[in-house]
């Protein structure tokens, strides 16, 4: 029997922090020590304030911290009284999702450890599995080769990244055909052969997995000469990109072909709801675009930091920088959803907190510009569509035709708009 009494973990992010926390809380007799050379994450580690937000995180962390869980900048000492040290040691790719990250760690579908198959390699799934054996089930801890462990995450991932780029290539047909996406996506998932989850269309996947996972599986694909497995994984990111526009676009066309000096709100920066991570969330994306018509956001977030979504917004990407001028002058952060909203052309949902849900909306209209449309990304206002459309609401939404009272363009052929990108008109 491996025993296993120091734990050190090395990175205090999105995954470590909330791991190692948990197994702190399980495992009572082990110490756990989390390190980071970022100061000011370990600070924030050991303050009331946690970098990041997960419902039951702080719960875990106070119960812990202090009595067998610790937070330092200390890495070698950490290292030095480490039986056990994550990262260095072997294979363990965690399949956490943001928001329910603590539920899936006390219970998760499986637990995945991967090493060499050597005695040493042995040696340390088994000084892991002891510490997983705590509270997950025998059966549920599932040993594998190394590369087994590791294309096993990168698999997962593409699968899910795929399902929502599948329902979205639908999304799109429907809005063309007159069908409704959350129809088609409730029929095709009761055949258990194909199941319901993952099947939410919407603006697109964000996190910093399911694209980064993908990319590595089209990288590893190219390099072993596998050019045609590397093309399939990779319209998968191109359906997600073309979701982002195609919505982008929608939000021009309607708003009579022009955003600039429009005011719109968008209510939601980080990529999914509970969570305050916004790497590579579509809200930037969206932004982007909309900025580069001369769009002026005003963008809340109950979890996002100002200073969080303006540097997401000035950051260069690959194919271009952004002017931090323009986009301080194009783009107000504020605190209060109804303030965005005020005197503002249109609403943009991207992401579906649910407080979004119970808004004053009839409030919100009587301080809007009208025509006041709202855009849907979320599809977490189906339910209120008549009630948005009896206060006088234009609303669009995604894979789905809302009956409209006014025509937004002299253009017949819609889906020709919807299809066509945002021409670039301020460089950013």
């Amino acid at each position: 029997m491996v025993e296993v009494r120091n734990i050190c973990c090395i990175g205090a992010g999105y995954v470590g922090g909330p791991t190692c926390s948990v197994i702190a809380q399980m495992c009572p007799e082990v110490t756990v020590t989390v390190v980071d050379v970022n100061e000011d994450r370990i600070r924030a580690w050991n303050s009331d304030s946690l970098p990041i937000f997960e419902p039951g995180l702080q719960e875990v962390v106070d119960s812990c911290r202090g009595v067998n869980l610790f937070f330092s900048t200390d890495i070698d000492e950490a290292i030095r009284n480490a039986d056990l040290v994550f990262i260095s040691v072997l294979s363990n790719p965690e399949f956490l999702a943001e928001g329910t990250a603590i539920a899936d760690l006390k219970n998760p579908d499986r637990v995945l450890i991967g090493g060499d198959e050597t005695p040493e390699g042995q040696h340390a799934i088994e000084a892991l599995r002891s510490i997983y054996e705590h509270w997950v089930p025998k059966s549920k801890i599932i040993t594998t080769n190394t590369w087994s462990s590791e294309l096993s995450k990168l698999a997962a991932n593409a699968f899910l990244a795929q399902r929502i780029s599948s329902i979205n290539s639908i999304s799109a047909l429907c809005e063309v055909t007159g069908a409704d996406v959350e129809e088609v996506a409730h029929a095709i998932g009761t055949d258990q052969r194909i199941g319901s989850c993952f099947l939410k269309a919407s603006v697109g996947f964000g996190g910093s997995c399911f694209q980064k996972d993908v990319l590595n599986l089209v990288y590893l694909c190219e390099v072993l000469n596998l050019p045609e497995v590397a093309r399939y994984w990779q319209q998968v990111i191109e359906i997600n990109d073309y979701q982002r526009k195609r919505f982008s676009s929608r939000i021009i066309s309607c708003l009579f072909n022009t955003v600039t000096d429009k005011k719109i709100a968008l209510l939601g920066f980080a990529f999914k709801k509970n969570t305050g991570d916004t790497r590579e969330s579509s809200s930037i994306y969206i932004s982007r675009y909309l900025l580069e018509e001369g769009a002026c956001l005003h963008i809340y977030d109950p979890k996002v930091k100002a200073q969080q979504i303006m540097h997401d917004l000035i950051q260069p990407t690959p194919s271009e920088r952004h002017d931090p001028a323009t986009v301080s002058r194009l783009v107000t952060i504020v605190t209060d959803p109804y303030k965005a909203c005020e005197n503002a052309h249109a609403i943009v949902i991207c992401t579906e907190w649910d407080m979004f849900t119970e808004l004053d909306y009839e409030k919100i209209y009587k301080a809007m510009l009208k025509p006041a449309f709202i855009f849907d990304g979320r599809r977490i206002l189906d339910s209120l569509h008549d009630q948005l459309q009896h206060i006088g609401f234009q609303v669009e939404t995604i894979g789905k035709r809302v009956n409209q009272r006014i025509h937004f363009t002299a253009i017949e052929d819609k889906s020709e708009i919807d299809q066509q990108q945002p021409l670039k008109k301020i460089k950013l």
